[in-house]
């Protein structure tokens, strides 16, 4: 997702926000305002632009809203515009009135030309909101830039905050608002998956800040504990959400002030009460995650042996109870020679010539 590049401005906390920073440049010499005067001729004869080549931009405008964009991004440009003038308002804020210019890069090369060396490299878009102005990729976009409609939210979120506290917020409240303003529900799903908030819970807003200079892994973690922040925040006044909240920080220039009189608790307070809600919601579901990971780990390694060793098992059972059918068998085929054995083998019983007279003196 993309980002605001700011100049570092103290919160209402007393920290510093870490922002993307260029290095101051050296005063230019004679010589070097000669060669760039050249160079600038040169380009405007050539009718070519320093960070697009040979290609022109188009010009598309629409109230507020202008899009710089090349021609085979045409039907995104025009998408994007009626995007952002149909839905012109930010939850909590007042409509915003500043111009914006929105530069749609042709490519990757493009966009990083247009954005400079300093910007993360996983960025998608970045809105720098003393220019008033965003840049985002265009189809040529990998399918890690997101929806544009969705990230083009995000980056206007950004400038409505800035136009109307300036420089106040703190990064991760920068960061959080514009993933609740653009309804980024996805990023709930990273959290699902963290098992660290079980185990060690959700860190302080200090310690938010530093997640977004690490790297794409870490920023996303920020984005999403940014957002359920704000998701929070504004929940503390179903009926006003953060509109209260907006204008107290509008009239005290303290962030702290600001949450007392909108919702009645101190920041730490609100910390805590955020810290503890997130690690009891995601904690617990990012352990059953965990296990069910395991579990399928686990049937996947092992499920395999056991198939195998229950084939086994019922080729050896059905061994065993074919060996003991045809030993049955060939029992009752010898139990039945030995009975017919001994009917036809055994010589007849010797005559009884005391029992032949008996008989015949007894016959009539």
């Amino acid at each position: 997702m993309g980002k605001a590049v700011r100049r570092g401005a103290e919160d209402g906390r007393g920290g510093r926000r870490a922002v993307a920073r260029r290095p101051s440049a050296s005063r230019p010499s004679a010589l070097g305002r000669v060669v760039g005067l050249l160079l600038g001729v040169i380009l405007l004869l050539a009718g070519t632009s320093p960070t697009l080549g040979a290609q022109e931009r188009v010009r598309l405008q629409s109230g507020r809203f202008t899009i710089l964009h090349t021609p085979r991004d045409a039907q995104l440009a025009r998408s994007l515009l009626a995007a952002a003038a149909s839905r012109d308002t930010f939850p909590g804020l007042p409509r915003p009135r500043d111009s914006v210019e929105l530069v749609v890069a042709a490519d990757r090369d493009d966009f990083r030309r247009l954005i400079g060396p300093y910007a993360p490299e996983w960025g998608a878009a970045i809105a720098v909101p003393a220019e008033r102005r965003i840049v985002m990729q265009g189809q040529r976009a990998g399918s890690d830039a997101g929806d544009p409609l969705e990230v083009l939210r995000h980056e206007l979120a950004h400038l409505a905050l800035h136009e109307a506290l300036g420089d106040l917020p703190p990064r991760w409240f920068d960061e959080g608002y514009a993933s609740y303003a653009a309804g980024e529900w996805s990023r709930e799903e990273v959290l699902a998956t963290n098992l660290a908030l079980a185990v060690r819970g959700a860190p302080t807003f200090d310690r938010l800040e530093d997640a977004f200079v690490g790297g794409s892994g870490s920023a996303q973690q920020g984005y999403a504990l940014a957002y359920r922040a704000i998701a929070e925040l504004a929940a503390l006044d179903p009926d006003r959400g953060l509109s209260g909240f907006f204008a107290a920080w509008q009239r005290t220039g303290s962030l702290d002030a600001a949450v007392r009189a909108a919702y009645g608790i101190t920041l730490d307070g609100f910390e805590a009460h955020w810290q503890k809600r997130t690690r009891r919601r995601y904690g617990l579901i990012a352990i059953a995650a965990d296990f069910s990971v395991a579990t399928v780990v686990t049937l996947v390694l092992v499920l395999p042996l056991y198939l195998a060793r229950r084939r086994r098992d019922r080729l050896r059972m059905a061994a065993l109870v074919e060996a003991d059918r045809r030993a049955a068998r060939a029992d009752q085929e010898s139990a039945l020679a030995v009975l017919l054995g001994e009917g036809w083998d055994e010589p007849p019983p010797a005559a009884d010539p005391a029992s032949d007279e008996r008989q015949r003196l007894t016959d009539p």
